[in-house]
């Protein structure tokens, strides 16, 4: 007999929202406030994305275009600009600029009405995740989600599943009772890592990651209701 579905467990970025771009808008204004001669591309982007973590990537693109610059103070030049990033960035979602993507409001609704606990697993910082909430939920989001896991709880990014095995313990929960949604590689891997089953949705910087293992694949949430999350969680099983 299959586990019913009881828990939804939400990525953020790329997922709940569309925030790449104003992460990567953010990144460089650090640079240029740091007075670095770095400047991230749209592309070049992409390509770091593959390193979960902000302070992982800023170390992935020096030891890449800026060897020179990795000394003994590097890490800690990696602290500073993370923490001013992060600032910016959230200024730069609070006003509600940055909305949730489509469904994914509706989805979570149905879910709390049909009394599912719904959770978010992210390797976001939670200072980023509570920025983005207040803006495009006038801070509603918050109460949403019965847990929410975020860097500061998962030092190990994804693929590692760790932020996921936090969100069940927390929770009391079994990977089997829960379905993730996630975007990326990195994210389906550290879902399906964890034995928990996942469906992802593509998102503007993800859009062309290898997402095998996701029960399904959709280009967002628009549309998709618990019935068919249950359909596809009652398959896994």
């Amino acid at each position: 007999m299959s586990t019913p579905l009881a828990v939804l467990i939400f990525d953020v970025d790329g997922t709940l929202a569309e925030t790449e771009e104003a992460h990567r808008l953010a990144f460089n204004r650090a640079f240029a406030d740091f007075g670095l001669p770095w400047s991230w591309g749209r592309p070049l982007y992409k390509d770091l994305l593959k390193v979960a973590g902000g302070k992982e990537r800023i170390r992935a693109f020096a030891v890449r275009a800026d060897p020179s610059r990795i000394d003994r103070g590097f890490d800690d030049l990696v602290v500073a600009l993370h923490q001013r990033k992060t600032a910016i960035y959230t200024e730069s979602v609070a006003d509600g600029s940055v909305p949730l993507r489509p469904g994914v409001a509706e989805l979570i609704g149905e879910a709390r009405s049909a009394g599912l606990r719904v959770s978010v697993a992210t390797t976001t910082s939670r200072a980023n995740v509570d920025a983005l909430l207040d803006g495009a939920t006038g801070g509603e989001g918050r109460n949403w989600f019965e847990v929410l896991a975020c860097a500061e709880d998962a030092p190990a990014k994804k693929p590692d599943p760790q932020v996921y095995l936090a969100v069940i313990e927390r929770l009391g929960a079994k990977p089997s009772e829960c379905l993730a949604i996630e975007d990326s590689a990195n994210g389906v891997g550290a879902a399906c890592a964890a034995g928990i089953p996942v469906v992802a949705v593509r998102s503007a910087f993800t859009d062309s990651d290898d997402v095998r293992g996701a029960l399904a694949v959709f280009p967002d949430l628009q549309g998709i209701d618990l019935a068919r999350l249950r359909s596809l969680h009652g398959r896994s099983q």
